[in-house]
């Protein structure tokens, strides 16, 4: 149960990360629209890692991500990486300030990176 609870914490905050993204750099007001592409990313990065991930590690499912972003939203490859740049950081500090609240564990972050 706290796994499924995880996954959907972590797609919820993927989806605001992607939000804030999308908002500052193609001015998309979409919340909805932004979870499915964090539900969408999930998929293909989860297929790529395993696919091919063994094989050319974190840089083809990051790549695949922003593939998914580019495909959902307008502007191209700059604009697409553009939104998973400050999504990144968005989530970096949302994670960080509810770990700071006491909401989620340290443990519980999973972001790469970090």
């Amino acid at each position: 149960m706290g796994s499924v609870v995880g996954f959907i914490v972590s797609l919820l905050i993927g989806g605001l990360g992607i939000y804030i993204g999308a908002r500052v750099v193609t001015g998309t007001d979409d919340y909805g629209y932004a979870l499915i592409t964090a539900i969408v990313g999930s998929v293909i990065g989860g297929i790529v890692a395993v696919l091919v991930g063994w094989l050319f590690g974190w840089i083809v499912v990051l790549i695949a991500w922003v593939w998914v972003i580019n495909w959902r939203y307008p502007g191209g490859w700059g604009n697409a990486i553009g939104i998973g740049l400050i999504a990144w950081l968005s989530v970096v500090v949302i994670s960080y300030a509810l770990v700071f609240l006491d909401v989620l564990t340290s443990s519980a972050l999973g972001i790469p990176g970090i």
